[in-house]
């Protein structure tokens, strides 16, 4: 066993154990709360989107125009998929150029009411009109001639907002038209996202974030204290890795709890692969969020 691979276990039974007394005080409290469920209606952000607490993600090891989503269930099992997850209530959908998805929404959207689904995707573009073309083009393979929400794809840079002001300039603009519900960015850098929660610009942001830290902009603490400033502006947050990039999938209860437990996170993606996972997800959301977890 590497060292890399020791410490992680060493650390992973320690914050298991605190994690463990923590639940167990704060079990009492969480009961009294209102159940939350994937299904529920959330607004988001200063823009008020309407989606569901459970977003449908599509880019599990999204890289290079696919993900596992699209690479093992190609279109029609993606469709399959999004349609389960329609008829349960989850109408948000997570896609980006990156991940290759948008064909795949625009097969479901073929049989369901584009105004009962909120669509989220990503750019890399930097430009004015590199956003253009990104958003003509990403209509054009979703089957739509609106879009939810467009967010400014792993923001690392600092000075992002200065790197990226053709981008949001254009996006302020197909706001103010209607093509873009709401915009904002996805982090992968805690200077990043630190700008992200000072910048007016911002709507909406995607943030990674687990108790156990794992593929994370920083640890838990210092992530939370972030979004909780973000969340006092007014901004919507969307939380990602909620399972820690697959990591922790052998304690999906926990790592729901978690999720459910902030209540700066407006909603949430999970990346399912099948039927069987998105349904299981589903289920246990409502359980998930009695069980309360350590502030």
């Amino acid at each position: 066993m590497s060292i890399e691979r020791r410490h992680f276990f060493r650390h992973g039974l320690a914050v298991g154990a605190a994690l463990a007394t923590g639940l167990d005080r704060n079990r009492a409290h969480a009961a009294a709360l209102p159940r939350r469920y994937a299904n529920d209606v959330v607004e988001l952000g200063p823009d008020k989107v309407k989606l569901s607490r459970l977003a449908m993600g599509t880019g599990t090891s999204g890289f290079g125009g696919s993900s596992n989503q699209t690479r093992q269930l190609g279109v029609k099992g993606m469709v399959d998929l999004v349609w389960y997850g329609y008829d349960n209530g989850v109408t948000f959908w997570d896609s980006a150029d990156q991940y290759g998805s948008h064909p795949h929404l625009k097969g479901a959207l073929k049989h369901i009411p584009r105004e009962k689904v909120a669509i989220m995707t990503k750019t890399h573009a930097k430009t004015y009109e590199e956003m253009r073309r990104d958003l003509d083009r990403y209509k054009k393979e979703l089957g739509t001639d609106y879009i939810d929400i467009v967010l400014l794809h792993a923001m690392r840079e600092v000075d992002w907002p200065t790197q990226r002001k053709g981008a949001m300039e254009y996006l302020s603009e197909m706001r103010e038209k209607g093509v873009v519900k709401t915009h904002g960015v996805s982090c992968h850098s805690l200077p990043a996202l630190k700008t992200a929660a000072k910048t007016p610009w911002v709507h909406v942001d995607l943030a990674r974030i687990n108790p156990m830290g794992v593929a994370m902009d920083a640890d838990p603490a210092t992530v939370k204290d972030v979004l909780r400033d973000m969340k006092s502006k007014g901004k919507g947050i969307i939380g990602m890795k909620i399972l820690g990039a697959g990591k922790m999938r052998r304690r999906v209860d926990e790592m729901l709890s978690h999720a459910l437990a902030m209540d700066f996170i407006d909603t949430f993606t999970i990346g399912a692969e099948s039927v069987q996972e998105l349904g299981d997800l589903v289920r246990r959301i409502p359980q998930a969020s009695q069980r309360g977890w350590p502030s």
